[in-house]
């Protein structure tokens, strides 16, 4: 049983923010001054699954890194959008490609430039260290802190309310 109070059965889609969602928010830098980026491996894992089966994903990220574009592409997420200072847009136009409605977009944001995004679906979501105004936006918050497997939280309860946890075979490798 899903602890997330929404009908998942409607939901088609996920958009993440990525740091403090699917990157811890402490960053580390490079000696040149870059900012890297950890991951969560079972994030990845239930990133690449939702899209084996069939939903749509969107990174929508003010990051300005390719590291970021690499990492997600290679989970085979189309639509990666980085550079994003203002996500309510890029959003909305990523919902009219893909023909979805609000009710059926979950976003997962952690901080004040997620807000807009976070309104304009039917199921917003914050990790567990996510800001207080977040959080008070958030229809769900997940236990589980931004970068360390909130990604998958969500992915995995709701293909568990659809009946698509582990029901392909794509559920068993990567």
């Amino acid at each position: 049983m899903s602890s997330i109070n929404f009908d998942l059965s409607k939901i088609r889609a996920f958009a993440f923010d990525v740091d403090g969602v699917l990157s811890p928010s402490t960053i580390p830098m490079s000696e040149a001054g870059e900012p890297l980026r950890m991951v969560n491996v079972k994030d990845g894992y239930a990133l690449q699954l939702a899209v084996k089966m069939g939903y749509c994903l969107a990174i929508i990220s003010g990051a300005r890194t390719e590291a970021v574009k690499v990492r997600f592409h290679g989970l085979g997420i189309a639509d990666v959008f980085t550079g994003v200072s203002i996500k309510l847009p890029c959003l909305i136009k990523w919902m009219e490609k893909h023909g979805l409605k609000p009710e059926e977009v979950a976003f997962v944001g952690d901080d004040i430039p997620d807000l807009e995004a976070m309104r304009h679906v039917a199921l917003p979501i914050a990790p567990a260290d996510a800001a207080p105004e977040v959080k008070e936006v958030a229809r769900y918050i997940s236990p589980i802190a931004g970068g360390y497997g909130c990604g998958r939280d969500v992915i995995e309860q709701v293909m568990k309310a659809q009946g698509k946890w582990l029901d392909s075979r794509h559920a068993f490798g990567w």
